[in-house]
C-alpha cells in the first residue's frame, strides 16, 4: 500500500533523511524507531509532503505521489497525525471529526463510524476538546483522520506524554485499526517496546538512515541493537 523507495530529505547542508526504503503492505503496523534526532518526524512530514525530498519515491497503492501537493496527496488517501494531536480546543468533539472530512464532502465517514470505533468520543461529542484528557485527544484526533477514509495512517508518537495504561489502550487501538480497516499504519516512536509490541515489522532509524528493518521479535531479542541505537 506505501512504498517508499531511496528517499532523501536535504534542510539546507543538513541531511535529515537519507535514501531511506521500506514497504508498508495493506492491513499491517510498522514501527519506525530511533532516539531523538534519528529523522524519523522527517520522514513522516516527507512521505505526506510537508517537506520535499531530494531524491525518492514515495507510492501510495502503486501510484507516485511524491511531487503532489499536499493535498493532493490527502485527496488520493494518506492521512497523517502529527506529534502533539492538534486538535482545535474551542471546538466541540463532533465539529473537530467534521473537519476531517469536509474536503471529501458526501464520500466522508458518518461520524457514526467513527463512534462506533471509539465509543468514548460520542459520550463527549458536545464538549470542547479542551476538556478532553491526553488519551482521548490522541483519539480524536486519530478518529478526525479516519473521517478522511484513508487508506495509509502516518502516526508520530501517539503515546507522548500519556500514562502507561494509556499507552497499552493506544496501541491496542492502533493494532484494531490496521486489522479492521485494512489500514497500512506507519508508527513512528520512541517507545520501542509498546509499538514493537503490535508491529508486523520495525525499522531503525540513525541519522537519517536505516540501520535494520527486521521483525519485531527479532528487533526485541538484539540486546547489542537495542542499546546503540534506542538507548535500552
Amino acid at each position: 500500500m506505501l512504498t517508499i523507495e531511496g528517499l532523501t530529505t536535504d534542510y539546507g547542508p543538513v541531511r535529515a533523511v537519507d535514501g531511506v526504503s521500506f514497504e508498508v503492505p495493506k492491513g499491517s503496523v510498522t514501527a519506525v524507531l530511533g532516539a531523538n534526532g534519528a529523522g524519523k518526524t522527517s520522514l513522516l512530514r516527507t512521505i505526506t509532503g510537508l517537506v520535499r525530498p531530494s531524491s525518492g519515491t514515495v507510492r501510495l497503492a502503486g501510484e507516485d505521489v511524491t511531487r503532489l501537493p499536499v493535498e493532493e496527496i490527502v485527496r488520493r488517501g494518506m492521512a497523517h497525525v502529527p506529534e502533539g494531536r492538534g486538535v482545535i480546543a474551542e471546538l466541540t468533539v463532533a465539529e473537530n471529526l467534521r473537519l476531517g472530512g469536509l474536503w471529501r464532502g458526501r464520500q466522508a465517514a458518518p461520524l457514526s463510524e467513527i463512534y462506533e470505533l471509539f465509543p468514548r468520543l460520542e459520550e463527549r461529542s458536545s464538549q470542547p476538546a479542551s476538556r478532553l484528557s491526553g488519551g482521548e485527544r490522541q483519539m480524536l484526533s486519530i478518529g478526525r483522520a479516519l473521517v478522511g477514509r484513508p487508506q495509509a495512517l502516518l502516526l508520530d508518537e501517539p503515546s507522548l506524554g500519556l500514562a502507561p495504561v494509556l499507552v497499552a489502550q493506544i496501541m491496542a487501538m492502533v493494532r484494531r485499526l490496521a486489522d479492521t480497516l485494512g489500514l497500512a499504519v506507519l508508527l513512528v516512536e520512541q517507545n520501542a517496546r509498546s509499538a514493537l509490541s503490535i508491529a508486523n515489522r520495525g525499522v531503525v532509524l540513525n541519522l537519517g538512515r536505516v540501520v535494520a528493518e527486521q521483525d519485531p521479535d527479532k528487533l526485541i531479542a538484539d540486546d547489542q541493537l537495542l542499546h546503540a541505537y534506542l538507548g535500552f
